[in-house]
């Protein structure tokens, strides 16, 4: 099963979009469901149902994040994080949630496949 599935699936199974997308890694950060779902429960319905950021792009910049930055060099950091947010928006066109819901064109289960598959793709790298 790729990540996309896992995270559609979670997605399916009554997580956020956020909490979709982070936990399909949750093997790879090595933290606790719990914990995980604590820590990105709030960037759902891009920041608290306010229609921002995707949570599934909020979930999809945490793992970068954690498993494929030092922590401390920013521009890096930030420059793999518009690589990614790029594909996603090529794929999808838009990482604005209130846009994504709006167009109606891609489901958020979806999203969250396409989203954890694109974050796959970037830890490949």
């Amino acid at each position: 099963m790729t990540k996309g599935e896992i995270a559609k699936n979670n997605y399916q199974s009554g997580m956020n979009c956020a909490q979709a997308v982070v936990l399909a890694f949750k093997e790879e950060i090595g933290l606790s469901e719990l914990t995980l779902k604590k820590l990105i429960i709030g960037f759902g319905g891009g920041f608290g149902r306010q229609g921002f950021v995707c949570g599934a792009v909020c979930g999809m910049t945490m793992v970068l994040s954690y498993l494929k930055t030092d922590g401390v060099d920013k521009l890096k950091a930030y420059a793999l994080i518009k690589d990614a947010c790029e594909t996603v928006k090529q794929k999808i066109g838009s990482i604005v949630c209130a846009d994504l819901l709006a167009d109606k064109k891609v489901p958020c289960g979806e999203i969250c496949k396409i989203v954890a598959d694109i974050t796959q793709d970037f830890l490949n790298r």
